[in-house]
């Protein structure tokens, strides 16, 4: 190996071990390299510079990590900005905040972090405090001064606490006067969240706090997600509260409707006293309901059915059948394996096309590994290859059906095709399996509200 290409290797093992001993609260060895990758500027310069793909530097690591001590000797003796970003716009308060390191952001904060500062998708530490339900720390922040009713993305931190099922957040929140009906671009509300993430104790809070019930984001109401989601309690709760069981969705149904299509029996018996006849139903009872909306469903499901032999892409991204009878050897998981960590590493130096032929291979060593596919799709997706990253997020939801991570993949490749409709499908699907996801939460919403501002541009001038 040629001197300086050794050396190169020398320093870059210098500054992995140096953002790892961040990372461990190892700070004899983090002083130590530090004074060794000095080139002259100083101390404090030089681990200032130092940082990753994603300009973290070892202030990010350690607050990531929960290592106070570092923290101190970074922000005291080398008088570090406190307040530093990294690619994504994370401060180290919010990396600190997002892992519930709750007495590394007491001193973040009391260092002069200041917990206002948004990340990229406009989330603060007092986001990820009431999301998580650190209340120690949201108390802490909110004391601050830090306006409670601050948006992001995906909403306020009330809209967080609530789609993550914190009651205690929500309540903290409430008492420090957060907005109950404040709305994101897309009309979700703290009520919205809560009934979405099936916490009946949140939609209590909310609904004494004053939240509206008749609400409708995506065409749907509250009651239509609890008929959905069959939950009595919420359902009871709801209608208490003067939720309408007769507002129909985008499809012109009724939460009885939707309650019934999903074969939810105790449901369509709670609402069925309180809502009225629907004229498309022959027999208006409980069982006539159930019966219609169950046949109705299953005549659509057919009528979308792709002929087999109209969709190239379906032998390819539908092997679910066909994987489990693999036998992978122990020395091919092993060869996967070792062809998934340089996958991994191309990925994160951004070599995308390096990344999907490593991914590529282990795939071939084993087939039946859907974080392969996974991982490969967003490669594609990263490439701007729409149509291949479709092929492996339908391959790995093929193998793993119930993982929110797949459908996540599927819905980005489709909203990258620009099939908004389709991709908002595939989120929400994700979300019902994962409702405290934020990431598919937020993805949804974006899917939805895209899919009408394209819509709307392709609407002919009169």
């Amino acid at each position: 190996m040629a001197p300086d290409a050794s050396d190169a290797l020398a320093v870059r093992e210098k500054v992995q071990n140096f953002l790892n001993a961040a990372r461990t609260g190892n700070l004899d060895i983090l002083k130590k390299l530090a004074q060794l990758l000095d080139d002259g500027k100083g101390l404090a310069q030089t681990v200032a510079d130092i940082k990753d793909a994603n300009k973290r530097g070892a202030l990010h690591f350690a607050a990531r990590e929960g290592q106070t001590e570092v923290c101190k000797y970074l922000l005291e003796e080398l008088k570090m900005d406190v307040n530093i970003k990294d690619e994504d716009g994370d401060t180290p308060l919010t990396h600190a905040a997002r892992q519930g390191h709750t007495g590394t952001a007491k001193y973040l904060v009391d260092r002069g972090a200041d917990p206002s500062i948004p990340s990229e998708l406009g989330t603060t530490a007092l986001h990820h405090s009431a999301g998580i339900g650190d209340i120690e720390l949201l108390k802490v922040l909110l004391a601050k001064g830090v306006n409670v009713d601050l948006q992001s993305d995906a909403g306020t931190p009330l809209i967080w606490a609530a789609g993550h099922a914190q009651k205690d957040s929500v309540k903290v929140l409430l008492e420090h006067n957060a907005d109950p009906n404040v709305k994101t671009e897309d009309d979700i509300t703290p009520l919205l969240s809560a009934v979405a993430a099936g916490s009946l104790a949140c939609l209590e809070l909310l609904i004494k706090a004053g939240a509206t019930v008749n609400v409708t984001a995506g065409g749907a109401t509250p009651l239509h997600i609890a008929a959905d989601g069959g939950s009595p309690e919420i359902i009871n709760c709801l209608l208490q509260a003067g939720a309408d069981p007769n507002a129909t969705d985008e499809d012109g149904f009724k939460p009885i409707q939707v309650a019934a299509a999903r074969g939810n029996r105790v449901a369509v018996e709670i609402l069925f006293p309180v809502t009225s006849p629907h004229a498309d139903i022959p027999e208006w009872s409980v069982h006539g309901i159930l019966q219609y909306m169950q046949h109705e469903t299953g005549r659509k499901e057919e009528e979308n059915e792709v002929p087999k032999d109209s969709n190239q892409l379906k032998d390819i991204a539908s092997p679910k059948q066909d994987v489990p009878e693999f036998q992978v050897s122990v020395e091919a998981k092993k060869k996967a394996a070792e062809a998934k960590a340089r996958g991994d590493d191309a990925f994160r130096r951004k070599d995308f096309m390096a990344a999907v032929d490593a991914y590529t291979q282990a795939i071939d060593f084993d087939p039946s590994d859907a974080t392969l596919l996974s991982n490969r799709s967003l490669c594609w997706i990263r490439l701007g290859q729409a149509d291949h990253a479709l092929a492996d997020a339908k391959a790995c939801k093929a193998l793993r059906p119930d993982w929110p991570k797949a459908w996540y993949r599927e819905g980005a490749a489709l909203r990258l095709l620009q099939k908004f409709e389709e991709a908002a499908n595939a989120f929400y699907e994700g979300v019902r399996l994962s409702p405290e996801n934020m990431e598919l939460v937020t993805a949804f919403r974006e899917a939805v509200e895209a899919g009408r501002k394209f819509h709307g541009t392709q609407q002919p001038k009169s």
